[in-house]
């Protein structure tokens, strides 16, 4: 970034808006209690799902070791279309294949690092990258038994019968309904990226029902424009395990119900 590309970067850790090179406004995010990754991550996750032309994403401006520079999208009020258009992109971009489960990069999820170790196991991928790592986080800090690691260890070990095979596909990773993002001009658009990885499709498809859910029509939509298996909702709560059990691990007690619900059902 250059002195002639902006108005000076803001000094405070944040969220701020300026304007950009052309008058275009921008977002610019800082935060200096990250690893020097955190951002890259972001820019990494946003280009690649920027380059499967599914859902609309900001434009990366500038990215350095304590902050990222993005586009203003604007906020407005989604239109009547947009869980329809949502779902369709989101199927364009879950079309995208990878050879393996994981990332050409590591990310984050929320705060959580998130290790993209590629792998072309996905159950194995999702034990030993996803679960296993936090559930151990999780242990570590006293927020689960060793009962609770148990039943966490037998899900594991169980999933390639609890998951069907599914092949590897361009996800954001973290998508709840807050970074669905309604633009100014109400169509939908993705943001927050950095935990961008190959994974698994219905696991995108059950984060959307994680807190809150759309509505059926987005569900519908999705399932016209993509292979889906109505099978997929009884498979959502493991695969929100992985979320659960780091929100746990980032906000503390207030998840262990849901997460322990959860591991005591399918463990």
């Amino acid at each position: 970034m250059t002195e002639a590309s902006s108005r000076a970067m803001p000094d405070a850790d944040g969220f701020h808006r300026l304007e950009w090179a052309g008058g275009r406004a921008a977002i610019a995010k800082r935060r200096r209690d990250m690893p020097p990754a955190f951002f890259a991550a972001e820019a990494l996750g946003l280009d690649a799902l920027r380059r499967s032309k599914g859902l609309r994403v900001p434009e990366v401006f500038s990215v350095g070791v304590d902050h990222i520079v993005l586009e203003d999208l604007g906020v407005g009020t989604p239109g009547s279309a947009f869980h329809a258009n949502a779902a369709i992109g989101l199927a364009r971009q879950h079309a995208c294949l990878g050879e393996a489960f994981g990332f050409e990069a590591d990310g984050w999820c929320g705060d959580s690092p998130q290790d993209n170790a590629r792998d072309r196991d996905g159950h194995r991928f999702f034990a030993q990258r996803r679960l296993l790592p936090q559930a151990k986080r999780a242990f570590d800090a006293g927020r689960l038994s060793g009962r609770d690691m148990v039943r966490v260890d037998s899900i594991c070990r169980r999933l390639d019968a609890l998951i069907p095979p599914q092949p590897p596909v361009l996800l954001h990773g973290d998508l709840w309904q807050g970074n669905l993002h309604a633009c100014s001009d109400g169509d939908p658009a993705l943001i927050d990226a950095g935990a961008v990885h190959y994974g698994w499709a219905e696991a995108e498809l059950a984060m959307l029902h994680l807190f809150g859910t759309p509505p059926e029509a987005f569900f519908a939509a999705y399932a016209e424009a993509a292979r889906l298996d109505p099978g997929w909702r009884r498979r959502a709560p493991i695969y929100n395990l992985y979320h659960l059990l780091n929100h746990l691990n980032l906000f503390g007690a207030a998840y262990l119900e849901e997460t322990r619900r959860v591991i005591e059902r399918h463990g």
